[in-house]
C-alpha cells in the first residue's frame, strides 16, 4: 500500500481519476493507479489495567456495616473509602455484600 510519494517523500492522496481511483502527489507529478481494494485493519494494543480497587486482596481486613445490598437485599455489607478524585471532593464509599453467594458491590 503506497503512503509516500516515492520520488518526494510527501505523503499521497486519494483522487478520483477518469476511469478508477488513484493516489496522486500534491508537489510532484507522481500518479499511481488503484487496481485492486486496498483495506488494512490494524487493532491497537491495550495496556493492561490495575484494579482500581486494590483487587480481593483489598477486601481482607475491612469493617462491616449496616448497609442493605441492592441486588440481595441481605443486611450487612463490607465497605472501604477511597478517594478517588481530588482533594476537596469527599471520598468514595465502596460496599461488597457481606453475603458470600452474592458478593455484589456497589458504591456511593
Amino acid at each position: 500500500m503506497l503512503l509516500f510519494c516515492p520520488t518526494c517523500g510527501n505523503c499521497l492522496i486519494a483522487a478520483e481519476g477518469a476511469i478508477r481511483m488513484k493516489f496522486q502527489c500534491n508537489t510532484c507529478p507522481f500518479k499511481y493507479d488503484v487496481t485492486k481494494r486496498i483495506t488494512r485493519k490494524t487493532y491497537p494494543k491495550l495496556k493492561e489495567l490495575d484494579d482500581v480497587l486494590g483487587g480481593a486482596a483489598a477486601w481482607e481486613n475491612v469493617d462491616s456495616t449496616e448497609e442493605r445490598c441492592p441486588k440481595c437485599s441481605h443486611p450487612r455489607a463490607y465497605f472501604m473509602q477511597i478517594q478517588t478524585r481530588s482533594a476537596d471532593e469527599p471520598m468514595t464509599t465502596f460496599y461488597k455484600c457481606c453475603n458470600h453467594q452474592c458478593a455484589h458491590n456497589w458504591r456511593e
